[in-house]
């Protein structure tokens, strides 16, 4: 058995139905020419030989006596595929609304947590004649940076799919949970481990902590300047701003990473802080258009991973930062450049304490106590009046450069779907997938009723940045 991590666990405990706390994909494939076989039943037989390669297909959780612990993983003996893997067709014309529209409403629904947890949909009906693919795991279990490589072991880069060694035989325990003495002595000794490993990191904290502390002069001069300014440290209040429901909707759109690239090189900034400058000119735009733009500068979290190069471990190990959007500022070149500043500045701090963030830390009943305060968070509607931290959350996943393939159908598509919460009810995900840098916006139904807008601003804001880079670009030569 293996303990979550506290981070890890922390997805668990704040997961309420109006909050599901899973991230998802969505993938348009192509078929093969002249395919002409059931794929449904073809992906269930490719996922079958492929799950082995994977630990987030067969493990699932094992909870601890009285919840006085977090759980652990258990390997699942007994995996039912159909329940994994479901096929829904799309009713007449099949538009690609309709299948976000399905997607939102399969991305609402929880995971069942007596199983692995992940799931498939299968999606047809499409007038394009292509089908979809729509997969779910929750975060508990993986980040973003961990979902590509999960997706690395289930796609090709051929529409010849590799052949996969079978897994060994394994001896059968026939234990559909295992006893309250064994896990109540894991618990225990992973706390032992848990407050040992937070000591060893106790010295690389302290060093951490000065090198941000300034002198005492640089201190007291500043202090006078700090004090008294909310925006500082809070965000402005908007419509995003709100407790959450049940209901999702979801909105792809896609522009060309060269395209990106070519604004980020002329205006001398990076990849992300084209993204976040897209991002935050298509909120402003249409909080312009309902009256509703703050005066103040609006904020995105913005994950940030912690992944050392080569590491594929199936968890979460990923910081957060909070970056100003420059929303106030109606020019775009401004923009982007504010964003470029405070970007730069926030990942320099980062990087000095990156080493000294603990991704793994006790807490005692765990489970209930942070679930109840979760709960109560949620049930009480905190999230409509008290100041947000953030508006949104704006994150970037790196790709796959390379066309790839599933079940010898080719990915046209690469749509993340991530998560939305009490509090922050959009969330922006990117991810570069073979020449196309993918949007996939995720929100409450009810706070966003209009996510599609949302999306068509972001391609408005994108074209005017190419225009004003190539404008330059001519100027210059």
């Amino acid at each position: 058995m293996n303990h979550l991590s506290g981070m890890d666990a922390l997805f668990l405990h704040v997961e309420s139905a109006e909050m599901p706390m899973h991230v998802g994909c969505l993938n348009v494939l192509s078929l093969p020419g002249g395919h002409d076989g059931d794929f449904y039943e073809d992906v269930k037989t490719f996922v079958a030989q492929r799950m082995h390669l994977a630990t987030v297909f067969t493990r699932k959780l094992a909870l601890m006596p009285f919840d006085l612990s977090n759980p652990v993983w258990v390997e699942d003996e007994d995996i039912d595929l159909d329940h994994h893997i479901r096929h829904i067709t799309l009713p007449r014309p099949g538009s690609n609304r309709q299948l976000q529209q399905a997607v939102a409403r399969q991305h609402s629904m929880l995971l069942d947590r007596s199983r692995p947890l992940w799931e498939m949909v299968i999606i047809d009906g499409l007038k394009s004649g292509e089908v979809a693919l729509y997969t779910k795991l929750h975060h508990a279990g993986i980040d973003g940076q961990a979902g590509i490589e999960l997706g690395r072991a289930m796609f090709d880069t051929s529409a010849t799919p590799r052949k996969i060694k079978p897994p060994r035989p394994k001896l059968r325990r026939n234990q559909y949970q295992l006893g309250v003495a064994e896990l109540a002595g894991a618990a225990l000794r992973n706390t032992a481990h848990q407050y040992i490993k937070l000591f060893r990191m106790l010295p690389e904290m302290a060093n951490a902590a000065q090198r941000l502390t300034p002198p005492i002069g640089e201190w007291t001069k500043g202090i006078a300047g700090s004090i008294g300014t909310v925006s500082d440290i809070v965000a402005p209040r908007t419509p995003l701003n709100v407790a959450i429901t049940n209901q999702r909707s979801f909105v792809g759109r896609t522009v060309p990473v060269a395209e990106v690239k070519q604004i980020a090189q002329q205006f001398g900034v990076s990849f992300n802080d084209v993204v976040m400058a897209t991002t935050a000119g298509a909120l402003r735009r249409y909080l312009l258009d309902g009256g509703e733009l703050p005066d103040e500068s609006m904020r995105a979290a913005a994950p940030v991973s912690l992944r050392e190069e080569g590491d594929a471990t199936a968890n979460n190990q990923v910081s957060m930062l909070v970056m100003d959007l420059a929303t106030d500022e109606p020019d775009p070149i401004l923009r982007l450049k504010r964003i470029c500043g405070t970007s730069s500045q926030r990942k320099t701090t980062l990087n000095q304490l990156k080493s000294a963030i603990p991704m793994d830390f006790p807490m005692f009943a765990a489970p209930w106590l942070v679930s109840g305060m979760a709960s109560m968070f949620g049930r009480s509607r905190l999230a409509d009046w008290t100041p947000p931290a953030a508006n949104l959350v704006i994150s970037n996943v790196a790709g796959v450069p390379v066309p790839l393939y599933f079940a010898g159908a080719k990915v046209e598509s690469y749509y993340p779907v991530s998560i939305a919460t009490h509090g922050m009810a959009l969330n922006v995900t990117v991810t570069s997938y073979n020449g196309r840098l993918d949007y996939g916006l995720i929100a409450c139904r009810k706070a966003l009723p209009d996510l599609d807008e949302l999306g068509e601003h972001l391609l408005v804001e994108h074209r005017e940045l190419l225009a004003l880079a190539r404008r330059q670009a001519a100027h210059a030569s």
